[in-house]
């Protein structure tokens, strides 16, 4: 109980101050519907209430699962196994992926299933690519390199409709439940493996999973013609509490199925894995089984809340500022919410969580907290320029992402893993129905092309976290070489000032100076003056 009170107090500070800000536009520049926002003050309760459930039931269950299920995988040294189990683990639980949904009901012309199955195979397909990369060693700043360029050869013949969404693919598919998962199995797989570069490639399975859904859905829309409906957002009308409280009953029933549905996969990988290999004591399944429940309540309520109480506000909030006569207003207040709103992302926690406890607290959870806020205010300003200049995504993802891999040659090797796992982690649930709906209701509102300016604003906050803790990493380096520095010169002067006290001592002793040994107050000539009294009574002198 203590633990999950903990929890809690850590999703009021997340969720409390993007509550406040909504409340300060409604009673300001954008007056929400009163029902609209009743039901964004319910579903920021549920928020809390699911985060703190959910972050204590990945700690609990998703994480040891993913550690066990990845060294189990690595101990069996059977490659074609390996190959074949991450590939089905990446496809199950990606199909599962909440987010995924969320940005499919948005896409117009594409059936869902279409999407969702055509990204659940690049997630597959790069799990695998990640495995063999922890496997035969190799560098995660040459793959993400290749795989980029190849990334940005496709984009060149992919429609303009469906460039930003492929890119937003890319960062909701790493949502609450394939990122918990995928960083434990990570970390499980690479501590089995050993060697110097094992906390390095404990990182980098997410951001090699990110890159998968970005050219499966490139290649998917050769396929079919966007201009044959166009994207919207439905927001639903409350009259009053009853209409409110059957929105969120309808809510908690369909994602208590939906979730279900996306936990089953990795319960029932575990559960073979359990009776085949692990034979874990009856306690531990135990605990297992308790954080997988908790787990399970914590993602319900929390998509409860956030796709019934946070998607219609975003919507309606971003159509009145677009409106209105001071639309550019959007730029400032969508960097404010974006500096806040990505401490509210269940996954963000897992990750810097986890950094912390893999780096022994050299990378603190906060500070990367604080980076990854400043990323995404600074992506998020982008998003609003974009609707309100109608700026192609091209000149913000180009030079974006190849400052980001040239940043790769320059930072510790584990920052290039994190900085990559965080584009992905960033842009979860909170950003895929609050900011794109947002953004969506202001471009609705200036009268712009949905599916060109709204979408990719999600690809907008899983690029800019590549930089800012890259950057990061670079501030470490430089602090790191000059504490060295420092502690060299301190070393060197230290052994000087000995090596001049013990000369003056010699000296001295050859002048026969007479030194009383009683009264000598420096340690460290007293020391001297020991030795050589000794050396000096040995002779007879």
């Amino acid at each position: 109980m203590e633990k999950l009170l903990t929890k809690l107090k850590e999703s009021v500070s997340s969720v409390l101050p993007i509550a406040v800000i909504v409340l300060i536009l409604h009673f300001t520049i954008a007056p929400v519907p009163d029902g609209t926002l009743a039901l964004f003050l319910a579903g920021t309760i549920l928020l809390i209430i699911g985060m703190g459930f959910f972050t204590l039931g990945a700690d609990i269950s998703m994480m040891p699962m993913g550690e066990q299920i990845g060294a189990q995988l690595t101990k069996s040294r059977r490659l074609g196994l390996l190959v074949a189990c991450c590939f089905a683990i990446g496809i199950l639980i990606t199909i599962a992926e909440p987010d995924l949904q969320v940005l499919a009901d948005q896409v117009p012309s594409v059936p869902n299933a279409t999407l969702i199955l055509s990204v659940a195979l690049g997630v597959g397909l790069f799990l695998v690519v990640a495995l063999l990369r922890i496997l035969f060693q190799l560098k995660l700043s040459w793959l993400l390199l290749l795989f980029y360029g190849a990334v940005f050869l496709m984009a060149v013949f992919t429609s303009p409709d469906y460039l930003a969404v492929a890119f937003d693919s890319g960062g909701v598919t790493t949502g609450p439940i394939t990122v918990p998962f995928i960083l434990a199995l990570g970390i499980g797989l690479s501590s089995v493996r050993g060697g110097k570069s094992s906390h390095d490639d404990s990182f980098g399975l997410v951001a090699l999973c990110s890159i998968g859904p970005i050219m499966a859905v490139m290649i998917m829309g050769l396929f079919f013609d966007p201009s044959s409906s166009a994207a919207s957002t439905e927001t639903p009308v409350v009259s009053g509490l009853a209409s409110m409280l059957r929105l969120l009953g309808h809510g908690l029933l369909d994602y208590a199925q939906e979730v279900a549905v996306a936990l089953s996969p990795i319960v029932l990988f575990f559960l073979i894995f359990q009776f085949a290999a692990l034979r874990l004591p009856k306690s531990k399944l135990i605990k297992l089984a308790v954080g997988v429940v908790y787990t399970y309540v914590g993602l319900v309520i929390f998509l409860t809340g956030v796709n019934v109480g946070f998607l219609p506000a975003g919507h309606y909030i971003g159509a009145a500022i677009g409106s209105s006569g001071t639309a550019w207003l959007l730029i400032p207040l969508g960097m404010l919410m974006g500096f806040f709103i990505v401490a509210a992302e269940p996954a963000v926690h897992v990750l810097n969580n986890q950094v912390e406890d893999i780096t022994g607290g050299s990378i603190s959870r906060n500070s990367m907290l604080v980076c990854l806020s400043l990323g995404v205010a600074v992506s998020i300003g982008l998003a609003m320029l974009r609707i309100l200049t109608g700026l192609s995504i091209w000149y913000l993802l180009v030079p974006g992402y190849a400052i980001a891999l040239l940043l790769t040659f320059f930072v510790p090797p584990i920052f290039t893993g994190i900085a990559f796992d965080s584009g992905g982690v960033a842009s979860g649930p909170m950003t895929a129905t609050f900011l794109l709906p947002f953004a969506m209701g202001a471009c609705e509102a200036l009268g712009g092309n949905i599916m060109t300016d709204a979408f990719g604003i999600v690809a907008m906050v899983a690029m800019t976290p590549l930089i800012a803790i890259q950057i990061m990493g670079v501030i470490y380096r430089v602090k790191l070489t000059v504490t060295e520095r420092q502690e060299s010169r301190k070393l060197a002067f230290d052994m000087a000032v000995e090596a001049a006290k013990a000369q003056l001592i010699a000296d001295l002793y050859a002048d026969n100076y007479y030194i009383d040994l009683e009264e000598e107050t420096d340690p460290l000539i007293h020391g001297y003056l020991m030795n050589y009294g000794e050396l000096s009574f040995q002779k007879g002198e």
